[in-house]
């Protein structure tokens, strides 16, 4: 049986072919009937759409064909009751920010859009076909501008599992031009697996220079039957990554221990929100607390940039400047 449909459109559109004439006789075009009618949930609200179908008034015209809207096709897949800017938004969060189903579905549903974690894997899956639909049509020119100018592409592949258990996000990308080539889930991570994904864009026949990856073992494999002349680098990143983890944890406990000497903040807040006065000290006050609370949301990129190293100079020089603030008001009374 057939779901009702939950949606409650704010407003109804009604869309016309962009074209008023007969392409064959030009004669004008009238209304016959609505070529289709559903009610679509977008990230502005949710719309009934109604796609109004015109032909040739023209008896004699041999043509029969009734025109439509191309905009308004543009606006839902067949089948979908989700506008295509729902399933491109699903899609940045999911390749360009890794969120996971739930965290998606929770981000569109603050959005005041209904959807369902389920949903948003469909959509998902709907927007890769999309993409590896267009995806070597639509890098053709800027892959011909990588190989002019230094000769070949540099392929990155990397795997992303934003949760334990599920599949793996395979990401194939232009490390030159920073394009993305190919996003596929797997199940497996098992060298045959990949070999799939890496051979067809080996196949589009561009000459390839290098591979670059995190290391992992099976990612060698798969370039190794296929591309065994073809040079393979470890990321130079993932690399200072794993060589850097003794001092990153180190830092953790650094900005960890800062924090909880900051503590008390809150209570030096309530202090001065309670004070009946507004005193110089207290705009001063004031202001030494909101450099100390943005000190605690301070955050960094391991391993080149150190979270702790970066909080302990902050508060190291919030320090110096109320030290010298404490002197000059004892220089004032003396």
């Amino acid at each position: 049986m057939r779901t009702k449909n939950r949606l409650n459109p704010i407003e109804s559109i009604y869309y016309s072919p962009e074209i008023i004439n007969c392409p064959v006789c030009g004669g004008k075009l009238t209304y016959c009937h609505p070529v289709w009618r559903k009610t679509i949930s977008t990230l502005k609200g949710e719309f009934k759409v109604i796609n109004l179908g015109y032909r040739c008034e023209n008896n004699a015209c041999e043509n029969n064909t009734v025109y439509r809207s191309a905009e308004a096709e543009q606006l839902s897949m067949k089948h979908i009751t989700y506008g295509m800017d729902v399933i491109a938004h699903i899609g940045h969060l999911r390749f360009k920010e890794h969120k996971t189903r739930s965290e998606i579905a929770s981000i569109l549903n603050e959005k005041q859009v209904k959807i369902s974690e389920r949903q948003v894997q469909k959509m998902y899956e709907r927007y890769a076909l999309l993409l590896r639909s267009a995806i070597k049509e639509n890098m053709k020119e800027p892959l011909e501008e990588v190989v002019k100018q230094n000769g070949g592409l540099i392929l990155s592949i990397d795997g992303v599992q934003p949760e334990k258990g599920n599949e793996t996000l395979y990401v194939i990308r232009e490390v030159l031009s920073g394009t993305v080539l190919a996003a596929h889930n797997l199940k497996s991570s098992a060298s045959q697996e990949l070999i799939g994904i890496i051979q067809p864009i080996i196949d589009w026949g561009y000459p390839i220079q290098g591979f670059i990856s995190d290391g992992q073992q099976s990612i060698r494999l798969a370039i190794e039957k296929i591309a065994p002349d073809i040079p393979y680098q470890y990321c130079q990143f993932h690399y200072f990554k794993d060589i850097a983890k003794p001092l990153v944890e180190k830092d953790r406990k650094l900005k960890t221990n800062i924090k909880k000497k900051l503590r008390g903040i809150r209570e030096i807040e309530r202090k001065i929100e309670e004070s009946a006065s507004e005193s110089l000290e207290e705009e001063i006050a004031s202001d030494y607390v909101a450099a100390i609370r943005s000190v605690l949301l301070e955050d960094g990129k391991p391993p080149f940039e150190l979270p702790g190293t970066r909080v302990f100079e902050r508060t190291k020089s919030i320090k110096g400047s109320i030290e010298k603030c404490l002197d000059k008001k004892g220089d004032s009374f003396t």
